[in-house]
């Protein structure tokens, strides 16, 4: 937004954003863990470990959970299916990829030393409200591995969070790390957001804004959709720059669903019936509750357990 009209400030999360009509979500709404399906999951337990640093919490035949260095908090669960198809490279109508968010920039400096040393292949970029490197996983999904700039570095113009794509200086990010190694995912990392492949913004706009509570943050970003809650800059990411493309399928490499985490049941069912009162359907699964957007992406409505607190 440009023009006289236009008003820039720091960002508050009093004034900041579009809120929902109706149900919204409480701010201390987060992303929990990310479910995927992959096609080998020992070819994928080695590179999760090895690129990312992430650590197995647990393995059962087909499946393990992963997390950070020193922490008991599951981020990533891999659901092994063999014969599946990897992510083509236009990407599917589902997961354009999950973020990985570092508790500071010094972590991010040295994993980018780290990626240097393995030989991984990684994009970057600067989004103004944090520093980002992009990877692809052995089935080609996607990661995002970044750090946020303190909050009151962002800027919002006329209620709209202010974010860009502008390359990301390595060599200053570099230096942030002291001379210190890389020793995998420290402890506070965390799921930072989620971001998807959509076929139409206005439709992605009427589940995650208008049913599921999300404060709309950024709008104009072309071809895409960020939402948040608490005033964060984005917890989901949607955008249309894949559309034409089909959904992604149980015979792909796909996410199987993300976890939503709220701070009690009272909320786990607010945020449930606010979505059965939209028009979408909800299943209940013990405690948790789980909607499927319109392009088959699942979300797990999930209570905030005692082993997570602090998490954040």
């Amino acid at each position: 937004m440009t023009g006289d009209k236009a008003r820039s400030s720091t960002v508050d999360r009093l004034d900041v954003g579009i809120r929902a009509d109706g149900y919204r979500l409480p701010d201390a709404a987060r992303i929990g863990a990310v479910r995927l399906q992959v096609s080998d999951l020992a070819r994928s337990l080695v590179y999760y470990t090895t690129v990312p640093g992430l650590r197995v919490l647990s393995q059962t035949g087909s499946m393990a959970v992963l997390g950070p260095q020193g922490s008991p908090v599951p981020l990533v669960e891999l659901h092994e299916r063999r014969g599946i198809r990897p992510v083509p490279r236009r990407g599917l109508l589902g997961l354009f990829h999950f973020a990985i968010l570092l508790p500071d920039r010094e972590s991010l400096a040295r994993f980018v030393t780290h990626l240097a040393e393995v030989g991984a292949n990684a994009g970057s970029a600067d989004h103004a409200v944090s520093e980002a490197l992009y990877l692809s996983d052995p089935d080609g999904l996607g990661i995002e591995v970044y750090a946020d700039r303190p909050r009151s570095q962002w800027r919002a113009i006329d209620r709209e969070i202010a974010m860009t794509t502008v390359p990301l200086d390595l060599r200053n990010l570099v230096r942030a790390a002291a001379g210190q190694p890389w020793t995998g995912m420290p402890a506070g990392t965390v799921i930072g957001h989620v971001h998807f492949h959509v076929g139409a913004i206005r439709e992605a706009e009427a589940f995650y804004h208008s049913a599921l509570g999300f404060d709309k943050m950024a709008w104009t970003y072309p071809g895409a959709l960020f939402l948040s809650a608490g005033g964060y800059h984005h917890h989901v990411g949607t955008n249309i720059w894949a559309a034409g493309s089909p959904a992604a399928t149980p015979d792909d490499a796909r996410l199987l669903e993300w976890e939503l985490v709220l701070p009690s049941a009272a909320d786990v069912d607010a945020a449930a019936a606010s979505a059965a009162a939209s028009g979408y359907g909800v299943q209940e699964d013990g405690a948790d509750r789980l909607l499927t957007d319109p392009w088959g992406i699942t979300v797990r409505i999930v209570r905030l357990t005692h082993h997570e607190e602090g998490h954040e």
